[in-house]
């Protein structure tokens, strides 16, 4: 049986992932902040699908947070590295210096954190190996000037992680590998206060629209199953050609 910790698992491209995780059979424990709600109606939906589902509230940006995780989910064969956020569109010049630091908690230094408990927890299992899936973003090779260069860089430091530890941890029979999605249709965009986005990027996209969260979660369950088993130490852009 495949037990996979998710974290950020109860909206958008995570919840996609537990929903497509659950349709092959995957045990799962879903990470969250504070958007209780979504977390139990996502529950509920991945649970009536006939596996088991688990909820868990947890801040990654601490210790504390990452430690109840892993505690609550016990053996586990895989983790989706799936938390961050934006918080707001604007030039590094003008976005406030506590904001970036903030940014950086959430999309590179809690997931590394969350990478490196990944790591024992795998080896401690008694199975032998396991996948974590970081998530990326398409914005680490782009930059997004005049967008979020900061979050770019954030995730551009998931991708060196994702080599490296890859490379660190292969003797281990532990794969690491991430997904780095483009323009995906989640309230992400109306969160960080701009709700034309997807209509207004779209054209940019040579496939000529934004992903889905489901196809996001195609790419991630590719890479936790056996049928990717040689694949590890890279990223898979999932940005419709961009």
């Amino acid at each position: 049986m495949k037990r996979t910790l998710i974290t950020g698992g109860t909206r958008g491209i995570g919840a996609a992932v537990g929903r497509r995780l659950a349709a092959d059979g995957h045990s799962l424990v879903l990470g969250y902040l504070s958007d209780e709600s979504s977390a139990v109606a996502t529950r509920d939906e991945i649970r009536a699908l006939g596996v088991s589902c688990e909820i868990v509230q947890a801040d990654i940006t601490t210790d504390d947070g990452i430690a109840d995780l892993f505690e609550a989910a016990g053996p586990i064969t895989g983790v989706v590295n799936n938390a961050g956020a934006t918080y707001r569109y604007a030039p590094l010049v003008d976005t406030p210096a506590d904001e970036i630091r903030k940014t950086y908690a959430v999309n590179l230094v809690g997931p590394t954190l969350v990478a490196r408990a990944a790591v024992s927890a795998l080896a401690k299992s008694g199975r032998s190996g396991g996948v974590i899936v970081n998530i990326s973003s398409g914005a680490a090779t782009l930059g997004s000037p005049g967008e979020y260069v900061h979050y770019a860089a954030a995730k551009a430091g998931i991708d060196a992680l994702t080599k490296g530890l890859g490379l660190e941890v292969a003797g281990q029979g532990i794969r690491v590998v991430a997904v780095a999605p483009g323009l995906t249709e989640t309230d992400m965009h109306a969160n960080t206060g701009d709700p034309g986005r997807i209509a207004r990027m779209a054209p940019q996209i040579p496939l000529g629209r934004a992903s889905s969260p489901d196809e996001v979660a195609e790419a991630v369950a590719w890479l936790m199953s056996d049928r990717a088993a040689y694949v590890t130490a890279t990223t898979l852009r999932v940005t419709g050609g961009r």
